[in-house]
């Protein structure tokens, strides 16, 4: 048999308390009590509230075992939306939406069926992803399944430039040029003429 307990106007957004009440569907109720008291989330407290109200509707009014109660689901529906504002810059305001939502816990002693989903408080760490391996080609490194490192590339030697072979005529003239070239006086930059003592008065 289900029972329901509804929360209204809880302050808080619909999307904080969906996330808590995935944690909790399926889990016998003492089991998802003690989890939503020493979860970190704000809206655990809101949900453990509507989940100990639906037993108690359980206990009560239907004479139900509370120990055989299960947390079958809980629905979380959008509420209003309580709007505020806030000064900001050069004369202007900026909005602040206050977000409440509807809950409602369903409890139940049946077993679990098709309709009541079975989980286990204890929580299996995420698989891990085996990293591809490359199968060992047939041979010598058959032996290994570690994948080939890649070979560290060789270091490139400077290459020498290249001399263009001259004419043989132009070699032979080579000693005649620089003899010239030594002869000729080096040429010397232009000195530059001092003003005289009138050129730089002003008055």
């Amino acid at each position: 048999m289900e029972v329901v307990a509804t929360a209204k106007w809880v302050r808080s957004t619909a999307r904080k308390a969906r996330l808590v009440s995935q944690m909790v569907e399926g889990l016998p109720v003492a089991e998802a009590l003690v989890l939503l008291r020493y979860s970190p989330r704000s809206a655990a407290r809101d949900v453990a509230k509507v989940i100990k109200s639906a037993a108690a509707n359980a206990e009560h009014n239907y004479n139900l075992d509370s120990s055989t109660l299960r947390v079958v689901r809980v629905e979380v529906d959008g509420a209003a939306i309580i709007k505020r504002w806030r000064a900001k810059p050069r004369g202007m305001v900026g909005s602040i939406f206050k977000r409440t939502s509807h809950l409602r816990a369903y409890v139940s002693d049946d077993e679990p069926g098709e309709n009541v989903r079975r989980r286990s408080a204890v929580r299996m760490p995420r698989a891990v992803i085996p990293t591809p391996t490359i199968a060992p080609a047939s041979g010598a490194g058959a032996a290994s399944s570690r994948r080939p490192r890649r070979p560290a590339a060789a270091p490139v030697a400077e290459a020498e430039p290249a001399v263009a072979a001259e004419p043989e005529a132009e070699v032979a003239d080579q000693p005649a040029a620089a003899a010239e070239t030594a002869a000729k006086p080096a040429k010397r930059a232009p000195r530059r003429r001092k003003p005289s003592a009138g050129e730089g008065d002003t008055n």
